[in-house]
């Protein structure tokens, strides 16, 4: 199994005229940062999403995986639905100060916005 997705990582890059070019064997991975070194944004949101409110969380610097962490565990500290979608964390409802006062106390640099 593991050639099968071998031979399609290989493929996943540019050609190259460079006869030393060789692809990098690892992906690059998103940069972490500590909870106090990062400045998020909360925002409210309900333009186009379909008449529903989100609350939004912006500017998290950390890996998808990380990032779906943060959104569950805001999730089930709040009782709402959420998801994470295009880098930001959407969180069902308008609950704004909450989530900000979550992150705070998680130790996350919070700007609540809006």
């Amino acid at each position: 199994m593991a050639n099968d997705q071998d031979w399609k990582q290989r493929l996943s890059f540019a050609y190259s005229t460079n006869p030393n070019f060789t692809p990098d064997e690892e992906p690059t991975k998103a940069e972490s940062l500590q909870p106090a070194k990062q400045n998020l944004l909360v925002t409210f949101e309900h333009k186009h999403r379909g008449g529903k409110s989100v609350t939004l969380i912006k500017n998290f610097v950390g890996t998808h995986d990380e990032m779906d962490d943060l959104c569950k565990k805001i999730k089930t500290k709040c009782g709402v639905g959420g998801s994470v979608k295009e880098g930001e964390i959407l969180i069902q409802g308008e609950i704004k100060q909450k989530v900000a006062d979550l992150l705070k106390a998680w130790g996350y640099r919070v700007k609540v916005s809006g």
